[in-house]
């Protein structure tokens, strides 16, 4: 099987901490980013992107699957995996159509419709985990539910970022500009 071949090259080339951790957990960090994208997506404009976070859920579900696979001991185990994460997805993906429904979008502006997504789908994410007991994909749900008071926080909170960024670099600038050998020798003579 091609997950056995990926295994078998992933343990012959020696690789540093921070590569074996992406070689083992990429479809993890793969999720978070495709999450965080459709929110980034929807935010800017909701348009067409029904068809985005709809593509997501399976993409997600077949990751859970690939994450239990080899633990499923024999074919009635493996097939109840899939059937499980196939309803428990296909039930997210309703979830995530009746957020796109015409009158629903009406009522909330496209910022409150990416996070009610996002919501959905770490949900979804968290729960799938439990089923499949891949604790890796619930820590994924996990970091997507934190994200969403701390995104929800970034986007009001994005001018005071800024100005706050504007006076560290003035700040930066002015220090460099008026003592350019301090930053390398230190305080200099007294």
């Amino acid at each position: 099987m091609a997950s056995d071949l990926f295994e078998a090259l992933r343990r012959k080339v020696p690789r540093s901490k921070f590569q074996s951790f992406l070689m083992r957990d990429w479809p993890y960090l793969l999720m978070l980013a495709l999450a965080l994208a459709g929110v980034a997506r929807t935010s800017a404009g909701s348009s067409a992107m029904s068809t985005y976070w709809v593509v997501i859920a399976p993409v997600f579900g077949i990751i859970c699957v690939a994450e239990h696979w080899r633990e499923a001991e024999g074919p009635q185990a493996r097939w109840q995996l899939v059937r499980s994460q196939a309803l428990h997805w296909l039930a997210v993906m309703f979830a995530m159509y009746l957020v796109f429904m015409t009158s629903v979008t009406q009522m909330m502006n496209s910022d409150a419709n990416a996070l009610t997504l996002l919501t959905v789908l770490a949900l979804g994410t968290f729960t799938a985990g439990i089923h499949a007991s891949a604790w890796r994909v619930c820590v994924v749900g996990a970091v997507q539910g934190l994200a969403i008071p701390a995104i929800a926080w970034l986007e009001t909170s994005t001018v005071l970022i800024l100005l706050v960024l504007v006076v560290l670099v003035t700040v930066a600038v002015l220090i460099f500009l008026h003592n350019p050998a301090g930053l390398k020798g230190g305080a200099g003579p007294a």
